[in-house]
């Protein structure tokens, strides 16, 4: 008998069984519980979970994302997961003239089985580092966002009673919405306006001194990669194979490399087929950094000054796209990851993006975020580009949408506990903060 996540809270279940690899060297070593680099390592490298069922298994016993469990680096079970949706298109790929096109759906779309309360695919990572997280656990996490994260992160954490501290730019507040107040457990954390991702990830990084706290780790936490490398999960199960073309919108492109790495695990399992998915990145311009650095043919990031990264995230739609550390240069990381994929990346500017919301709500029944649209715009101009042919098996994740319809429901919006300077000395910014939980 299956069981229904409306019945679990916080159910441990036999840990997943696993050991991590360094990227950059293959030197193999155990996880300590919340190892997010090789302690021995002598250059920047992602590590990777290795684990012990090398077949694709989805689990009959569980339901939404923890169907996928044997790939995902957890201790427990938490409450109203939902897992990504695929279906094979037949609006837009009609109009495209694409035979094989499949969407991969993380949002709110109950018609087709998405129910992601927060519209957003960033609930599959939340889903997944939270079950990472030991349930005795007594440090507070720290969640650092651009927005959608944040919302994701709050929700779970709310739902199953786990404290954290999330840190956004007070210019994300409008995307800090729910269908109903949030636990005290959750605290938010905002940086001033005209401030940016990067101003809030230095907050993080300030409360991580504190051995009070435990930061989340970003691209660099194997859960978040494996619970958002479930997009690519949902595919094999649909299709029985891995896509010859991958398509995603990115700020920071883990998205992309989690789907590059699950990708590698099924062709391992031998019943896929061989990896030889390209992989195309989309970039909502004027904020191209990784476009930028990847046509330069550049392995490190182009220089972006601070202020300009600012105010390039100021104008954007796409605000979720404006990482100006990504994860790109490391090893494992985007850079390789389009290198060996044979991949690429494309731009869509507003106006590509607004052209695609209304476009893809024509074709296909619903409304995508604007981030989704930006993968849209890249898939649209890889066909006219011929850079992906008529015939092939195409995965367009579209990474967000359904929010005009779950927020129909009714919404309230979580306000800042606390602003707080980028410059706020160390000690002085971990003192207000421990205040928040009395």
């Amino acid at each position: 008998m299956r069981i229904s996540n409306m019945r679990i809270s916080n159910m441990r279940i036999s840990k997943t069984r696993y050991h991590l690899q360094n990227v950059s060297d293959g030197r193999e070593f155990e996880d300590k519980g919340w190892t997010l680099s090789d302690p021995s390592g002598k250059t920047p490298s992602l590590i990777r979970a290795i684990y012990e069922n090398k077949a694709f298994t989805p689990r009959q016993d569980m339901d939404g994302i923890y169907r996928y469990a044997d790939w995902m680096p957890i201790k427990r079970v938490l409450r109203k997961s939902c897992a990504p949706v695929t279906y094979k298109s037949k609006g837009l790929s009609r109009f495209l003239g694409l035979d094989n096109l499949y969407i991969t759906f993380s949002g709110w779309n109950p018609r087709i089985g998405a129910r992601f309360r927060t519209c957003s695919f960033k609930e599959t990572e939340a889903y997944s580092v939270l079950a990472r997280l030991d349930a005795a656990e007594k440090r507070i996490l720290v969640v650092q966002s651009a927005g959608n994260t944040a919302r994701a992160f709050a929700q779970v954490c709310s739902d199953n009673r786990i404290p954290v501290v999330i840190c956004v730019p007070a210019d994300s507040l409008h995307d800090l919405w729910f269908t109903k107040k949030l636990d005290k457990c959750v605290k938010l954390v905002t940086v001033p306006h005209g401030c940016d991702y990067y101003d809030a990830i230095s907050i993080g990084d300030k409360l991580a001194e504190d051995s009070g706290f435990i930061l989340e780790g970003g691209a660099k936490n194997i859960a978040r990669r494996d619970g958002m490398g479930t997009t690519i999960l949902s595919f094999a199960e649909k299709t029985g194979v891995i896509p010859d073309a991958y398509f995603q919108a990115v700020g920071s492109g883990t998205g992309a490399v989690a789907a590059w790495e699950n990708a590698s695990r099924l062709a391992s399992d031998g019943r896929f087929g061989e990896n030889r998915m390209k992989v195309f990145v989309a970039q909502n311009s004027p904020f191209t950094l990784i476009y930028d650095s990847w046509k330069a043919g550049s392995r490190e990031l182009l220089t972006l000054d601070p202020s300009v990264g600012r105010r390039q995230a100021e104008i954007i739609l796409a605000k979720v796209l404006s990482n100006r550390k990504p994860p790109y240069s490391i090893a494992g990381g985007l850079f390789d990851v389009l290198k060996t994929s044979g991949g690429d990346v494309f731009l869509a500017d507003n106006n590509d993006i607004m052209y695609w919301m209304m476009q893809f709500r024509n074709l296909e029944g619903y409304e995508l975020l604007p981030a989704a649209c930006v993968a849209v715009t890249a898939l649209a101009k890889a066909v006219e580009e011929g850079k992906v042919g008529k015939d092939e098996m195409i995965m367009l994740n579209c990474t967000g949408g359904g929010t005009l319809a779950a927020m129909s429901r009714g919404y309230v919006f979580k306000q800042s506990d606390l602003e707080l300077d980028p410059s706020t000395p160390s000690a002085e910014l971990i003192s207000k903060v421990k205040a928040l939980f009395g």
